[in-house]
């Protein structure tokens, strides 16, 4: 063994352990070892820096702000409904249905993408035939996971395995549908197996969340809320709009300029009308969905009169992870508002409704917080692993009417990749470009939709599939493979292979699995 193989070894261990113990985070890892095979002189750094160019990872960043321009234009609640009314309120139709479909969507993008779009429907849909949400939610994940095997562009492995191949010149890269025969072997058995056997298996319990989410809705509290410029209310009288009737709103006060009105019944609703309302949250939010009205603030006490100047704000409930490391800390001990710039304005704080002295009240794993703050405030929060957001009143303005664009643009582009014109990086930039450029998605919403920490993750582990290459590493460990079960036969290989992946997979993602693997299975 050459020096150089004992420190390309020396390394992929430290970044194992790492991976393991999660002290680090795994895109930071994969940062820190493109450093390394730099600093020990295993790779140049033209040659270590080489990840954030390929085509690999411009393909799985461009997918995202894809998947990005199909939620913004609301695809994905017509696909919810679509699902809800094909299943005819059968739940293993309802089974059958959501993964064929997402097994069919992630095949085309990325898996987390797939699930994104979906999920946000799912749990609709769940609430309203009253699923325990694990019963779709785990079933949609396992689905996305096996559709991703479909076509190249499937999952990030694939096309991670399928660079490291056009880099080696001597060996056929993969065709668009070479995934295809397998994969769908593997999707309909995995449907079958859930539809006889996994749905037996899959737990059937309300998650801690939800069960709060809803007890927390019960609270009623004062609300402003503004009749927003697209509402079918405007115009409508009091009485006709029906808010106390449908949704037990009682509007104590209505707002419009600098008048303060008296909520007669025959008075006519007009656009930026502010209502001071008094309701529970579940009715504020269905009412919000329903009729395009944006909530501006909330508290216990009278609301002051409204600032037109103000930036519209939102409201939310939000709670605690199980993992969350806030446990037992105070609000103002976190410095919460300065640190995610949100007020919290009531606490449900061991079932018990507080608004008065909340920042000394250390919190607990079941606190639900009645935030708020602007969406992208609550934006940032969501990717937060120490609060999960439950609820955000106002209805998020979707692009309805580009929906089928975003649609073609994507078929176009898959299309013009299935025969071979241009490449699949060049192709899917060219349609998420296309898409910022008709206006399906602003390019600051493009830059949010991608998942930073998976492309960091997948361009800084690239270069140890470099170094194990280059080194000669990857041919010894896969000598000392095929010295251990070569005698019987070539299918004990391939089955060596795929075991040592899919333990690796246990311990780190499926995309550094690949680097590491890709090299020793050529």
């Amino acid at each position: 063994m050459t020096i150089e193989q004992m420190l390309v070894i020396g390394i992929l261990t430290i970044a194992m352990i790492l991976f393991i113990s999660e002290r680090i985070r795994a895109d930071l890892v994969a940062i820190l070892v493109m450093i390394a095979v730099v600093l020990t002189g295993l790779l140049t750094p033209s040659e270590a820096f080489s990840g954030f160019a390929n085509p690999a990872v411009v393909t799985v960043w461009a997918i995202f702000i894809i998947s990005g321009g199909l939620y913004h234009t609301g695809v994905a609640d017509r696909m919810g409904e679509a699902l809800l009314k094909a299943s005819k309120q059968s739940y293993r139709r309802l089974l059958f249905l959501i993964m064929l479909t997402v097994g069919f969507m992630s095949a085309f993008m990325n898996n987390i993408g797939a699930v994104a779009i979906l999920m946000p429907a799912i749990v609709t849909i769940s609430r309203k035939n009253k699923i325990a949400p694990s019963k779709l939610l785990m079933p949609l994940a396992f689905a996305a996971l096996m559709g991703g095997n479909l076509t190249l562009i499937g999952t990030p492995p694939n096309l991670i395995a399928n660079s490291i191949l056009a880099n080696y010149g001597r060996v056929d890269e993969f065709a668009f549908f070479d995934f295809l025969p397998m994969g769908i072997i593997v999707l309909l058995g995995g449907i079958a197996y859930m539809m006889i056997i996994g749905e037996k298996l899959l737990p059937n319990y309300a998650t801690a969340t939800d069960e709060l989410s809803q007890a927390y809705s019960a609270i009623y509290y004062l609300s402003e809320i503004r009749v927003d410029v697209d509402s079918d209310l405007v115009g409508k009288t009091l009485l006709e709009s029906r808010l106390g009737r449908d949704y037990a709103l009682n509007i104590i006060q209505i707002r419009h300029g600098d008048d303060v009105l008296e909520p007669a019944v025959e008075y006519r609703l007009k656009a930026d009308d502010i209502l001071v309302v008094q309701g529970a949250f579940q009715d504020l939010l269905d009412a919000s969905q329903a009729h395009a009205l944006s909530a501006l603030s909330s508290s216990q006490e009278p609301t002051r009169a409204f600032d037109g100047a103000k930036e519209e704000t939102v409201l939310a409930e939000i709670s605690l992870t199980r993992l969350s490391r806030r446990t037992g800390q105070t609000l103002r001990g976190m410095e919460f508002r300065k640190r995610y710039n949100l007020n919290v304005i009531a606490i449900r704080h061991n079932g018990q409704d507080m608004a008065a002295h909340l920042g000394d009240i250390p919190l607990v794993l079941g606190d639900v917080l009645l935030v708020q703050g602007k969406k992208e405030a609550l934006t940032l929060l969501r990717g937060n692993p120490n609060f999960q957001v439950l609820d955000i009143a106002p209805r998020e303005s979707k692009r309805t009417d580009k929906a089928w664009l975003a649609i073609t643009l994507f078929a176009i582009g898959l299309s013009i990749i299935t025969i071979g014109w241009v490449d699949p990086a060049t192709s899917l930039v060219a349609v998420a470009a296309l898409m910022v450029l008709t206006g399906i998605l602003t390019m600051d919403e493009a830059y949010r939709s991608i998942d930073w920490q998976s492309i960091f993750l997948i361009a800084g582990m690239l270069p140890m599939g470099m170094a194990l290459e280059q080194t000669g590493t990857a041919r010894l460990l896969a000598d000392q493979l095929v010295g251990f079960v070569g005698d019987w036969g070539v299918l004990a290989v391939l089955a060596g292979v795929f075991i040592m992946t899919a333990l690796m997979t246990e311990v780190i993602s499926n995309a550094a699995a690949t680097v590491l693997m890709v090299p020793i299975a050529i």
